[in-house]
């Protein structure tokens, strides 16, 4: 398969993507094999929650939508072209590559999947338990829009055997069983990381409101997820929590509610000085992880030594949110919308794959 071609493929499957949405999603005739795979692709979505308690039909969704606008002819373009050398020497270098996936947010595997085959390599898959359907069943309708990926993309539920290199993502914990297991193949290991924001306290309504959206998609669940505040002294959240009250709705769902229940009340028996809304506590704290339904914030002095701090600190982090005031910061309610070239741990995938021999 030429590059172009593999292209055109992941094009159509982010044509069929485009169809489905929380607002009521549409069947096109111009989208490929829709016959076979609309009305199965729809009632998946809606099974997912039952599959994964937290991969509820809206973040389901959000996450498909994400993808479709990301698989254009344009983007993808604008993706590999600075790769052409690279892909005119490895033609013939096809590789199985291991990818062992996470499961904390729906499809968070499809980047590295997406990059293994669009650099004309084999993915020889381990999916986590949490996300074990939606990967397979568009891996279906790729296979279907070009059969030669039929023995491009392998599923194993055992344990992982004849591959040349690896791209593991897992806890802290699990990183050092990757990096002590595959030592002997290249490989690239994602850790836990965190994203946290930059606040002024000139922040507008909107911005704030849009911050928001970086806290809660997924739940919080995301290692693109804010969940660490860095604001000035003497900084008063009132305006924070008036912008973020139309995300009130989330402790309704159950297992955001116990969440918030538990990790409250772990707070408090530990005499910890907490700010709470009713379904968001924040607490001052200087760790980058927070736990569900909470936020940590620390205060800073000046901004040169916050971005000191902040580059310090980079092999936690994954993304930053401010109004342009650290370099390569992602504007509000961006954190869940990354370009196909906004690359995990800021490691260059098609990279690593093209040059690894």
């Amino acid at each position: 398969m030429t590059l172009e071609t593999k292209k055109s493929v992941f094009v159509e499957l982010g044509k069929f993507l485009s169809q489905f949405s929380e607002t009521g999603s549409i069947q096109r005739s111009s989208v490929l094999y829709n016959d076979i795979f609309f009305d199965d692709f729809e009632k998946l979505i809606h099974l997912s929650q039952s599959h994964n308690g937290w991969y509820t039909p809206d973040q389901v969704y959000f996450s498909i939508q994400s993808w479709a606008e990301a698989l254009t002819e344009e983007n993808l373009e604008k993706w590999l072209s600075p790769y052409e050398s690279e892909f005119a020497k490895s033609d013939k270098n096809e590789k199985t590559v291991a990818l062992i996936l996470a499961g904390n947010i729906p499809l968070v595997g499809f980047h590295d999947f997406l990059s293994v085959l669009i650099t004309g390599n084999k993915a020889l898959i381990k999916t986590s338990s949490n996300d074990q359907h939606l990967l397979p069943f568009l891996a279906k309708y790729l296979i279907a829009v070009d059969e030669n990926l039929k023995d491009k993309i392998t599923f194993v539920e055992g344990k992982l055997e004849n591959f040349d290199a690896v791209i593991a993502t897992g806890s802290n914990n699990t990183a050092r069983y990757f990096e002590y297991y595959f030592k002997d193949k290249p490989s690239i290991i994602r850790k836990n990381r965190n994203s946290a924001a930059v606040l002024t306290g000139k922040e507008s309504h909107e911005e704030l409101e849009n911050l928001g959206e970086d806290i809660f998609r997924y739940f919080g669940l995301g290692c693109r997820n804010v969940s660490k505040l860095f604001v000035p002294k003497d900084y008063s959240f009132d305006a924070f929590f008036q912008a973020i009250f139309k995300y009130q709705d989330v402790i309704h769902y159950e297992k955001y509610a116990n969440n918030y229940d538990y990790n409250k009340a772990v707070f408090l028996m530990s005499n910890f000085k907490l700010l709470d809304n009713g379904f968001l506590t924040i607490k001052q704290d200087s760790s980058y992880a927070s736990p569900i339904s909470s936020i940590f914030y620390e205060y800073y002095e000046n901004l040169e030594e916050l971005e000191n701090r902040l580059k310090n600190d980079s092999e936690q982090i994954q993304c930053i949110v401010s109004s342009n005031l650290t370099p390569n910061s992602i504007q509000f309610g961006e954190t869940q919308k990354p370009q196909l070239w906004d690359y995990a741990d800021n490691v260059d995938t098609i990279t690593f794959l093209l040059t690894t021999k």
